[in-house]
């Protein structure tokens, strides 16, 4: 059975032209099910209160930096340590592309990217 999609829509009230290229947005990478047809995932058990690893207590990674997730210093960056960055809602297609490259690297994927970056030529 086809997944179902959900249809264009566009808000109201945009500056001209907006809502084309929204439009257009949405064609190019087809929205998914709508959340409410998705199976909802059972919730994740929570820590028990005491459970957690007090803020006092000695480091439990001695040998690793402390700037390890960080964008500076030593250690891995944020990306080789797997912390995701966000995604302002204002950013445009081609920067969500180049982070979901990132993630996923892919061969479509990353000619996509460079025909945006030549401006479609």
């Amino acid at each position: 059975m086809a997944e179902a999609k959900l249809p264009v829509t566009t808000a109201t009230n945009q500056q001209y032209g907006m809502a084309l290229a929204q439009q257009k947005s949405q064609q190019a990478v087809p929205m998914g099910q709508s959340p409410a047809s998705v199976p909802q995932q059972p919730a994740k058990p929570t820590a028990r209160p005491g459970s957690l690893t007090p803020l006092t207590a000695p480091t439990q990674r001695p040998n690793e930096p402390i700037t390890a997730g960080a964008n500076f210093g030593a250690g891995p960056d944020a990306m080789g340590a797997g912390i995701m960055p966000a995604i302002e809602p204002a950013d445009d297609v081609l920067n969500k592309l180049v982070y979901l490259n990132t993630m996923y690297p892919n061969p479509d994927l990353q000619n996509l990217i460079s025909a945006l970056r030549d401006g479609g030529q």
